[in-house]
């Protein structure tokens, strides 16, 4: 099973760079509905200009042309602000939406199908030169802001939220929110229509929901208070002449949903 899977998995890379090339500009069409052409993608997209002038840069890196490397990724980073070592390991059908302030570090590893969005840094948290920088699994969706760092592995089909920064695992298929990251979600994301799922807003939020679990704790104390006569007769009038609460954060996540507030 084992040697099948990765008969399978080699099967669906791309054989060479004019063939990456190739499935790193179509695949932007799968993830990108403003895309409306060939012409448009190779000349108006400057995260796919790095991707694939990062597989040049890669190739050079690996035939020992270090200069060269280093050289091309440099130029790529004036001219589309995304900065990819040449030393990083880019699987299939990278793509960059929107490409500005996108960082790489030299030993970071990146499956195939992965999304990064405007402003992702994979970075070291070390001077060492051993690795010190995140592995990404396949089909991992990284989003707008969101810093993952260290020598930490996000595992296939994982989704990261905007502005989080990750130091720790990911499991597969988990969902990691908020700074710094932390675990809301461990059930896959379903699949889209081509198989990637872009919808990364849709992700719980931790702390509304502890929130709201507070607020219908504190109305269900209230209540009990008052039907003891325990609760000062004036405490409403006095509470509510300085405070104006809200609780439409509860309308879905407190168990007796939408509090008697207005």
């Amino acid at each position: 099973m084992t040697a099948t899977i990765a008969t399978e998995k080699q099967a669906g890379k791309p054989n060479g760079l004019l063939a990456a090339w190739r499935e790193d500009v179509r695949c932007v069409f799968q993830r990108d509905p403003a895309a409306r052409n060939w012409i448009e993608v190779l000349t108006t997209y400057p995260g796919v200009h790095a991707v694939l002038m990062h597989r040049l840069a890669h190739k050079l890196w690996r035939a020992n042309w270090r200069f060269a490397a280093r050289l091309i990724a440099y130029l790529m980073r004036l001219v589309t602000n995304v900065d990819i070592h040449p030393g990083a390991k880019v699987g299939a059908r990278l793509f960059i939406d929107h490409g500005a302030g996108v960082v790489i570090g030299e030993t970071a590893v990146i499956g195939d199908d992965v999304t990064l969005y405007h402003g992702v840094t994979l970075g070291g948290t070390s001077w060492n030169k051993g690795r010190r920088h995140p592995t990404l699994g396949d089909r991992v969706l990284v989003g707008a802001g969101a810093k993952v760092l260290g020598p930490i592995t996000i595992a296939s089909d994982a989704r990261v939220g905007a502005n989080s920064v990750v130091v720790q695992d990911v499991p597969e298929g988990g969902t990691v929110v908020g700074i710094p990251g932390r675990i809301v979600s461990d059930k896959p994301v379903t699949s889209g229509e081509h198989g990637i799922n872009l919808n990364h807003h849709l992700i719980p939020d931790p702390v509304g929901r502890a929130i709201s679990c507070l607020l219908d704790r504190i109305d269900t104390l209230e209540a009990r208070l008052e039907a003891q006569g325990r609760l000062e007769p004036d405490y409403q009038a006095t509470f509510y002449s300085n405070c104006t609460p809200s609780s439409d954060i509860c309308e879905k996540d407190c168990a007796g949903g939408k509090q008697h507030y207005s």
